[in-house]
């Protein structure tokens, strides 16, 4: 009812367990699932890892994003359920606009972490660190202006604030954003803000940092 009363987003289809959801997808390709981790026959897990699978949309250029939406629980379905390419997570206790503001933000290509549990969430996953994710050598790959876009993804900056904070186009931190997850193997903004702090390009507890036009490295070793 929340989400159905905003005039920019429109409910194609619901389901009970995470077989429907797949169903659903398949026939109204929706462009956000929100899901749950768990449920009956098929947990939110597996759905998601079928849902962005690079097999599952009939359109490559247009991928069905989720948003997991759970209690207060980090256990290890949560940690799957990111790992297998969800865009974001938020809590069921959340207020009522930021669950619209959080489809949006995955709608148009940026990640959802809530708040409330970033931090924490982002310690587990440095305690137990993925063997995908690249290690900090490997971010040798990428543009110190990439690297730049990469610190303000981990610190929750959607695409348009960056853009401002940089003074560069929105469509220009795009083309970057995509060229840093290409370079580093990265799926989604979630893994590259695992990315960054697993790394240790971005600290627990750190501000963003003062970048500009410039980009120069005095700036960046602020973080």
């Amino acid at each position: 009812m929340l989400l159905a009363a905003q005039t920019d987003i429109e409910i194609v289809g619901e389901a009970d367990d995470g077989g429907q959801a797949i169903d659903q997808a398949t026939s109204l390709q929706p462009d956000v699932v929100v899901m749950d981790v768990r449920m009956p026959k098929m947990d939110g897990v597996e759905a998601t890892r079928r849902l962005t699978s690079d097999s599952f949309s009939a359109n490559p250029d247009r991928t069905i994003k989720v948003l997991i939406l759970t209690t207060y629980s980090l256990d290890e379905t949560v940690y799957a359920a990111l790992r297998a390419g969800a865009s974001g997570f938020l809590l069921k206790e959340a207020v009522p606009a930021e669950l619209a503001r959080a489809v949006r933000a995955i709608a148009a290509g940026d990640g959802w972490l809530d708040p409330a549990i970033t931090l924490a969430l982002l310690k587990e996953f440095a305690a137990r660190p993925d063997p995908h994710i690249p290690t900090p050598t490997q971010l040798d790959q990428i543009t110190p202006r990439e690297r730049e876009v990469l610190i303000l993804v981990a610190h929750g900056l959607s695409n348009s604030e960056i853009a401002e904070r940089l003074y560069i186009s929105e469509g220009t931190v795009k083309t970057h954003y995509g060229r840093m997850l290409m370079k580093l193997g990265l799926r989604d903004r979630a893994q590259a803000v695992v990315t960054a702090y697993q790394t240790g390009l971005v600290k627990p507890g750190s501000t963003i940092p003062p970048l500009g036009p410039t980009g120069s490295t005095s700036q960046r070793r602020a973080v």
